[in-house]
C-alpha cells in the first residue's frame, strides 16, 4: 500500500502493519513474538492491529482455538518500491527490509503454543 493515502487516511501510515484481528486470528504469544521482534527494530515504523488489523483470510482462517494461527503484514510501498511512476522495485529498499521479514518467518516457524 502507498505510504500517503490522503483521502482515505491523514498523514502517513505506519511502514509495517501487523494484523491479527485484535489477537483473535493467533495466540497471544505469537501476536507477542512478533511485535515484539517488530517493535524492538528501529528501521522502520510500526503499528500492531492498527487501521490494518487483518482482511478476510486472517479473520476467516485464524481460529487459535483449532491450532490455525493467522497473521497479516501490511508493507507500506515506500519498503521495498518507489511509490511514484514508474513505481518499481527498489533493490537498497527491499534489502533494508528483508532481514526483518527472514526474522519474522523464523520466528513463526519456531513458535509453539503455551
Amino acid at each position: 500500500i502507498k505510504s500517503e493515502l490522503p483521502w482515505l487516511f491523514d498523514g502517513k501510515l505506519p511502514d509495517l502493519n501487523l494484523g491479527t484481528a485484535s489477537g483473535a486470528a493467533c495466540a497471544p504469544s505469537l501476536r507477542e513474538a512478533l511485535a515484539g521482534l517488530l517493535q524492538s527494530q528501529t528501521r522502520f515504523t510500526v503499528a500492531v492491529d492498527g487501521r490494518f488489523k487483518g482482511g478476510h483470510i486472517t479473520r476467516h482462517y485464524g481460529q487459535p482455538s483449532q491450532r490455525v494461527h493467522a497473521v497479516q503484514l501490511e508493507k507500506c510501498w515506500s519498503t521495498y518500491m518507489r511509490e511514484t511512476p514508474p513505481y518499481q522495485w527498489d533493490a537498497a529498499r527491499a534489502a533494508g527490509l528483508q532481514p526483518l521479514l527472514r526474522q519474522l518467518l523464523q520466528t513463526m516457524l519456531a513458535w509453539r503454543p503455551r
